[in-house]
Order: C-alpha cells, then sequence, then structure tokens
C-alpha cells in the first residue's frame, strides 16, 4: 500500500496572520508531498512496503536513511497539519493541570517549547512528549520524532512544532523566534489533550 498525501484539516488561509497561506500551501502541497513521494519510492519492491508509518518510524535506526528520513517527514507533517487550526483555545482538564504541576504555567511551557526549538541547530523539530507518565520537552534534528529507536529522549508526541526553514521563512525570514512565538496562537488545543488522554 503505497502511502498518501493527508489533505489540510481547514483551508491554507485559516492560519494567517500567524502563519500565511503561502507557505501552508507550499509546505503542504510541495514539501510534504515529496517526503510522501520519496518514501513510496524507497520502500518500494523491500520488506519495508507492507510496514505501516509507525513501524518504519519506530524502527528508524534499522533502515535505510531514505526511509528514515521521508517516513519522519510524512509522520511529522501529518501529526503537524493536526495540531495546528484557527480556534486554538487553550489546554484543558488532566493536560492543564500536568502543564501546571510540571511546568509552573502555560506560559512557561511555551518559553521551554521556544528555547527548545530556537536553539536546536539547523533544521528540525521541538517536542512536547510524555514519557513515563509525565510531560517533557525535547527537540530532534532533521525528520526524527521521539517515537523512534534512536531519538536522544524517547517518548509519545503530543504537540510538535516545526523549525525548518521553510515552515517560516518566506513570512519570518531568519527570525525563528519570533514564528516561534506566533505559532501559538494556531496551536489546537483540543487535538493536543485528545493525545495526551491517548499517551497516558
Amino acid at each position: 500500500m503505497a502511502f498518501t498525501l493527508p489533505p489540510l484539516p481547514y483551508a491554507p488561509d485559516a492560519l494567517e496572520p500567524h502563519i500565511d497561506a503561502q507557505t501552508m500551501t507550499i509546505h503542504h502541497d510541495k514539501h510534504h508531498q515529496a517526503y510522501v513521494d520519496n518514501l513510496n519510492k524507497a520502500i518500494a519492491g523491500t520488506p519495508n512496503e507492507n510496514k505501516s508509518l509507525e513501524e518504519l518510524v519506530k524502527n528508524a535506526g534499522s533502515i535505510s536513511p531514505a526511509v528514515r528520513n521521508n517516513g519522519g517527514g510524512h509522520w511529522n507533517h501529518s501529526f503537524f497539519w493536526e495540531i495546528l487550526g484557527p480556534n486554538s483555545g487553550q489546554p484543558t482538564g488532566a493536560l492543564a493541570d500536568a502543564i501546571n504541576s510540571t511546568f509552573g504555567s502555560l506560559d512557561a511551557l511555551k518559553e521551554k517549547v521556544n528555547t527548545a526549538g530556537a536553539t536546536r541547530f539547523g533544521s528540525g523539530w521541538a517536542w512536547l512528549i510524555v514519557k513515563d507518565g509525565k510531560l517533557e520537552v525535547s527537540s530532534t534534528p532533521n525528520q526524527d520524532n521521539p517515537l523512534m529507536d534512536v531519538a536522544e529522549v524517547k517518548g509519545t508526541p503530543i504537540l510538535g512544532i516545526d523549525v525548518w526553514e521553510h515552515a517560516y521563512y518566506l513570512k519570518y525570514q531568519n527570525k525563528r523566534p519570533d514564528y516561534l512565538k506566533a505559532v501559538w496562537n494556531v496551536i489546537n488545543w483540543n487535538k493536543v489533550n485528545e493525545h495526551f488522554e491517548k499517551a497516558k
């Protein structure tokens, strides 16, 4: 079964002015599509052809760099589109409690995630994960993620922020910290709450 590009769950301009429509269109239709196409090419005719995306990602250390990079790119972006949305809301219930008890406040969590994203050298991702039942902030290089057996900090992602330049450069140029501040206006906390409930 070849992998396919999932549709954006909202219109490309739905996250304006924080993430512009042109960036969303190029990011989804071109960058994410390229990960899907290259992943399909990399697994064609190999034993990995019939594996799920989760299986490929979890065994990243024992598969080819092409499958690791493109499989990670496909998984990470599919996850990213879902945790963004025009109606951001706030963390509620058990997630809000866990954020407050772990980090002190939502603002303190944002600062920690933004620092992880801003200090990730080159391209990569900043994550909020559940590890051993507790919340933790981490970052990964390139298209790696915390589900991978090669991740420095392993856990279940509940929120991830793309800090590749293609995610923000058209609007924010080299000002990654400005993008990181803005992206919190379009986090879909309902979806993050869902991920948290599952991860626990």
